[in-house]
């Protein structure tokens, strides 16, 4: 539990000191951001403001894993590598997002084909390298599933990493979400003297609260796909290798909803002939819509964030 916590401090001071020379960099390479003119209208002003911040979260995590974790646990290896091929998609996603060049989109089968594909082969180290076949039930104990245990966690994976890329449209909302997600199974991994794993959601606390330095309100750099589907991937492996992903969708309350919102738009759309549930999705949106301020929806998503985590925690505890 120190060495983790300890971890955690070393990261965070050390992210904290690399974030103005990776903003610098993105300002000197032109790597802003193009607002699409679906979104709030306050938000053009937000144009040209460095956008894959999230290179700094993910550099933070991988430096303080393989420097200080990898050596004492290979399986570490996996949510590493899940974020890795992850912020590779979001990278690539990202680039034609940018503000005065050409404007292109990944297309959206080649980006699921390559979440799923990243889905199943995660879900298959998790089955064969760590035998992990099981789900923890709250008051009921481990249940097995046998070979169901892959298509289901390469789901859960790819709909994590979609609901938080998703979250990432408002200045601090992803990154301190994410850092309260993290912190949960940080805590139930403790209790099951995973102290790897431990380590690992701990270094990822302190990257995202080292970019909020930068990325809370007004946002001097943005997280990006970069960073937003590396935090999913690697938050949905925690949960599968605590066994506690039954409970993901209370931990990460928020993703659930920003995802839901976005589906749920869409197909009411589509089913009622232009009507919409939503004055604007995803979620943060609709909030801002009808009056809350940017500052005050981050905020009070970070609060129901928080009581799902803990809700979701007491509910691991006792299985």
């Amino acid at each position: 539990m120190i060495y983790a916590l300890s971890l955690g401090a070393v990261t965070l001071a050390a992210a904290v000191l690399a974030g103005r020379p990776l903003l610098q960099a993105l300002q000197r390479f032109n790597v802003g951001k193009e607002i699409s003119e679906w979104g709030p209208e306050s938000h053009q002003a937000k144009a040209g403001t460095p956008t894959m911040g999230g290179l700094l979260i993910l550099g933070a995590v991988l430096a303080a894993n393989v420097a200080a974790n990898l050596a004492h646990s290979h399986s570490i290896s996996i949510p590493l590598g899940a974020m890795l091929a992850l912020a590779a998609i979001g990278f690539v996603d990202d680039l034609g997002s940018l503000r005065q060049r050409r404007q292109w989109a990944l297309n959206k089968r080649v980006k699921l084909v390559g979440l799923i594909s990243t889905g199943i082969v995660v879900a298959f180290l998790l089955y064969w390298r760590l035998d992990l076949k099981g789900i923890a039930v709250p008051y009921s104990g481990l249940h097995e599933i046998g070979g169901w245990f892959v298509p289901l966690a390469a789901a859960v994976l790819v709909l994590t990493a979609g609901g938080v890329a998703v979250t990432d449209g408002l200045d601090g909302l992803a990154a301190g979400t994410c850092a309260i997600a993290y912190a949960a199974y940080g805590g139930i991994a403790v209790a099951q003297e995973q102290g790897a794993l431990a380590t690992f959601c701990f270094a990822v606390v302190a990257a995202c609260l080292a970019f909020l330095c930068y990325n809370s309100y007004p946002a001097q750099m943005f997280m990006g796909d970069v960073g937003a589907l590396a935090l999913g991937g690697g938050l949905a492996v925690a949960a599968f290798m605590t066994q506690q992903w039954l409970v993901l969708p209370l931990i990460g309350i928020v993703f659930v909803l920003e995802g839901a919102s976005v589906y749920g738009q869409i197909a009411y759309f589509k089913l009622s002939g232009g009507k919409r549930i939503l004055r604007m999705a995803p979620l943060h949106h609709h909030f801002e819509a009808i009056g809350w301020s940017e500052v005050q929806v981050v905020q009070r998503f970070w609060v129901l964030q928080a009581l799902g985590a803990f809700i979701g925690v007491v509910l691991a505890l006792e299985v």
